[in-house]
């Protein structure tokens, strides 16, 4: 008997299906939300109601998936004072007059996204927040989401002063009198962010709703929340991802890792073995626990195995925080893995990646090794020593490629403060693929642009995306076009558990993406040219560019 007719036939090639060959057939036919056909066989099961898709001059490939991302905070963020096309301080306080002018209706002046090189040593003050909003509180988190910024109504408010302890954990900047300055990292944005109104769960729905458009515009079919529960710059997104689901508008697949409180200990592991089994609905599950290990550089809390460097290149007594105890995170990872939770760890400083690595490791040494599929994010600076862990140790290297490259924030807030070993050591992706380590790759989405083009164009060139600047950062550690579009499909997909996406086969999930070109025809330095025409969700259209309704950015 002859199989049924296909619902969409590809054909015209090429695709590229992502397999272990990285192969490439010239047609794919979906029947429902299946794959059913892959290569010559796909066109038989064209029938008088098959759609079919011609890819004369375009390339279809798995959907991408994004392994590190916070959708529902950008997505507030696009709804409020939205400050990540502010590049510099006058922009950046031109913008919030304007946003605090049209919104009288506000109480508290929200949003976030401003670039820490906009400002001296990234540090903005209170008073330069005062001279464009001084009748009402402003909270401000930053590009990174480690620290925040607010005027002199807030620190009032939150009963700031410049005798207030920094609390554990975080630091309160202060001028060359102790005076407290507005700059909140860390642990301290939570003294001003206890007294913030929260979104509505309306307004985390709709800032749900409105990220995963966007996201769709960009080729994503599934992500890994990075953060659901409570954080002070990030929203609790858990009732949005529910009504989404339970309601059917969630058209992504959503991998959520809940939220390690770092002031509290393994009291918390039933609630969220609870909150595991209450959280699965649909396409939405919530199997991973994210611990963050340390902070960032930019701010010298990223955890270092030797101290920072001061302006003038002296050593100092600062090597970053660990946010949880050494001893006391192997045994949470010991306790976490054997209950089949997924470990997502944020490491980026070396101290902090080889915290994290020993916490794998004592987990595998303690439980065996279970399909549980434990990952680092961030990885900005590693020690050599700890590269070929990866490998042994079945710890996925989830990396966010758009920040190996020489930018402001590089030049002037890290490398001079790491000093020039370490800095040669940052977003080691070419180690960690010649050592043999799954990578997968995500955004930290708002913190950086969700766009993968642009991550894979930075994986494999180590430029930004139309610079000027000839320099390339750390040639040595490039990876080639077909491993990095790997890591943003197969590998990310390994990451998410969802074994059937990333590869295009024969009973696979339908969630594909159709490129407008294929980039491997491309100078590298071009792949950032190439845009996505359609994006499909179980064989269902989520984005076409050519859509009027399409929310690209």
């Amino acid at each position: 008997m002859p199989a049924a007719p296909a619902t969409i036939v590809f054909t015209g090639g090429p695709v590229l299906t992502m397999d272990s060959a990285r192969s490439r057939v010239g047609a794919v036919a979906v029947t429902g939300n299946r794959i059913t056909a892959v290569g010559p066989a796909a066109r038989e099961l064209i029938g008088p109601d098959t759609e079919v898709v011609d890819l004369t001059g375009k390339l279809l490939i798995p959907g991408f998936q994004d392994a590190h991302v916070h959708p529902v905070g950008a997505g507030v963020e696009r709804m409020t004072c939205d400050l990540l096309g502010a590049d510099d301080a006058d922009t950046t306080l031109a913008t919030i007059r304007a946003y605090a002018e049209s919104h009288r209706d506000r109480a508290w002046i929200t949003g976030g996204g401003w670039s820490l090189d906009a400002f001296d040593g990234g540090i903005p003050t209170a008073r330069m927040l005062d001279s464009v909003v001084a009748d009402r509180p402003v909270y401000l988190p930053n590009r990174d989401h480690h620290g925040a910024w607010v005027n002199s109504l807030a620190l009032q408010i939150a009963g700031i002063t410049d005798d207030t302890p920094d609390p554990p954990g975080g630091r309160i900047e202060r001028d060359t009198d102790g005076a407290a300055t507005g700059m909140l990292q860390e642990a301290a944005m939570d003294l001003v962010a206890a007294h913030v109104p929260r979104p509505t769960e309306d307004e985390l729905y709709l800032a749900l709703l409105d990220a995963q458009s966007y996201l769709h515009s960009l080729g994503i079919t599934a992500w890994q929340d990075a953060i659901l529960g409570k954080y002070a710059a990030v929203p609790d997104s858990e009732q949005a991802y529910r009504r989404a689901a339970l309601e059917g508008t969630l058209t992504v697949r959503v991998a959520a890792a809940q939220w390690w409180e770092r002031d509290r200990g393994a009291e918390q592991i039933p609630e969220l073995v609870e909150r595991r089994t209450a959280l699965q609905h649909g396409r939405f599950r919530a199997n991973t626990v994210k611990i963050m290990v340390d902070g960032i550089a930019e701010n010298q809390t990223a955890a270092l195995l030797e101290p920072y460097l001061d302006r003038c290149g002296c050593c100092t007594a600062n090597a970053g925080v660990s946010f949880v105890d050494p001893d006391a995170l192997r045994q949470y990872a010991i306790e976490l893995d054997s209950l089949g939770f997924q470990l997502h760890f944020h490491a980026l400083g070396d101290r902090a990646v080889r915290e994290a690595l020993d916490a794998v490791e004592a987990a595998r040494r303690a439980n065996g090794f279970r399909d549980t599929r434990p990952h680092l994010a961030h990885l900005q600076v590693v020690d050599p020593q700890d590269i070929p862990r990866f490998r042994t140790l079945g710890a996925t290297a989830n990396m966010q490629p758009l920040w190996a490259c020489y930018e402001p924030q590089m030049d002037e807030l890290t490398v001079p403060f790491l000093g020039e070993q370490r800095a040669r050591q940052q977003y080691p992706f070419g180690d960690l693929l010649r050592a043999g380590a799954v990578l997968a790759a995500g955004s930290d989405w708002p913190v950086s642009s969700a766009d993968p083009i642009q991550g894979i164009h930075v994986a494999v060139n180590r430029r930004e995306p139309g610079t000027t600047d000839p320099r390339v950062f750390l040639p040595e550690q490039r990876i080639d076009l077909m491993s990095a579009l790997a890591a943003y499909t197969a590998g990310s997909a390994y990451v998410n558990h969802l074994d059937d996406t990333g590869v295009i086969r024969p009973g696979y999930l339908a969630d594909l993406v159709v490129l407008d070109r294929d980039p491997f025809t491309l100078p590298a330095e071009e792949i950032c040219q190439t845009q996505v025409e359609r994006t499909y969700v179980d064989g269902d259209l989520v984005y076409a560019r050519s859509s009027p309704a399409a929310a690209a950015r």
